[in-house]
């Protein structure tokens, strides 16, 4: 069997960045799963939000207990 953990955010107007918060729920899931590794996609809604070719892409962020998970910003 295989597992994978994934959380999706929102980053809406008028709110902050949710990549800490969504860092932290993911932690808890992959801790839960006893999991190392996870994906976040954070989808940028903001109508100030850069264009997609700026803003898009995948980068690496740890989480709050050291784990090493991918995000992607769409």
């Amino acid at each position: 069997m295989q597992r994978e953990a994934m959380e999706l955010k929102v980053w809406r107007a008028g709110g902050d960045d949710p990549l800490p918060d969504g860092l932290a729920q993911l932690d808890r899931y992959l801790d839960r799963l006893s999991l190392d590794t996870g994906v976040l996609v954070v989808f940028d809604r903001r109508p100030e939000a850069p264009p997609w070719k700026e803003r898009g892409g995948f980068g690496q962020a740890t989480t709050p207990s050291g784990r090493e998970v991918t995000v992607l910003r769409v």
